[in-house]
């Protein structure tokens, strides 16, 4: 069961600030901000949504296939997919552009501030769902504007089921095009923050939003997951992780849970917890590619965490 995933590949350069945000910006002189911050500790990562869901579903046995656009700089990271047996058929290289970058800073609070470069990703319109053959489920993840509607109407045309996973993107689009995305699309994930906006955005409130898809997952962070299918609203448990050395890439890895639990047709209680697991064994590694484990040490951790075994 091929899963296409649509969004960025990116390179991410990650920087700890070894201090809280809060005492450094003040709150009546952000109409003036001038903020500078020392970040020691650098370090720069494999990432972007689509990379980051492809990797951690290839950890769970799950078959990626990522779609996107990158640069004439893709080539390590080329390498690296190569390794972890991730094709790249329809990754396109656009020589004139950059591959995407992001710039984080985390702070002590695991807080983060991101500036992000879309390079070739705004030519992601020129990747096609259409050309992909045997996918049975997809992921619309952030990406340039025109490719996201392009692959949400694609999926859609052809009968192939896809999550809607606006995120960061979500302030490309205004209340008519969001709206339309969740009439195309089989489910939608967000985090509390994005489900609120998107409640904003499209003037339909969770109720709405959740009667339009088969389900409309929103991740709560150390609350665990809510998920809303069929009039029933099931409140999913936090996975426990070990240590918090990272959160970047946690909601990724929770994806590709879910697509996975999808795939294998568990019930939502199940699949909330399988995404919950894969984002609390991400954030015990920094970076967003760098944890390692197979499918039975993954049912291992969740026979431990959550007291029954996947069938």
């Amino acid at each position: 069961m091929a899963a296409l995933i649509c969004g960025s590949l990116a390179y991410d350069t990650i920087m700890v600030f070894p201090d809280q945000f809060k005492n450094h910006i003040l709150p009546d002189k952000v109409h003036i901000l001038n903020v500078s911050f020392l970040v020691p500790r650098m370090r720069r990562e494999f990432g972007g949504c689509a990379g980051n869901i492809a990797y951690n579903l290839k950890l769970l046995g799950g078959d990626p296939i990522p779609m996107a656009t990158v640069g004439a700089d893709f080539g390590p990271y080329r390498e690296w997919f190569g390794e972890q047996g991730i094709t790249l058929d329809h990754v396109k290289v656009i020589d004139e552009l950059f591959t995407p970058q992001a710039f984080i800073t985390t702070d002590h609070d695991n807080n983060q501030i991101t500036a992000f470069h879309p390079g070739a990703m705004m030519r992601s319109y020129e990747n096609h769902v259409k050309d992909v053959p045997g996918v049975t489920i997809g992921i619309v993840s952030p990406d340039g504007y025109e490719g996201m509607l392009q692959n949400a109407k694609e999926f859609h045309a052809a009968g192939i089921r896809f999550i809607f996973d606006p995120g960061q993107a979500m302030p490309l689009f205004n209340g008519d095009e969001l709206r339309h995305f969740i009439e195309l699309a089989d489910y939608v994930t967000v985090n509390d923050y994005e489900s609120n906006l998107l409640q904003e955005r499209t003037g339909w409130d969770e109720q709405t939003i959740a009667a339009k898809v088969k389900a409309y997952i929103t991740t709560r962070g150390p609350q665990g997951a809510e998920i809303h299918e069929g009039g029933t609203t099931h409140r999913i448990p936090p996975a426990h992780e070990r240590r918090v050395t990272d959160p970047t890439g946690c909601g990724d890895a929770f994806r590709a849970g879910l697509i996975f639990g999808i795939e294998k047709g568990y019930d939502w209680m199940t699949i909330g917890r399988m995404g919950n697991l894969m984002g609390a064994l991400k954030v015990e590694h920094p970076g967003t590619q760098n944890q390692r484990f197979d499918y039975d040490e993954f049912a291992e951790q969740f026979r431990q965490q959550f007291g029954y075994s996947l069938g």
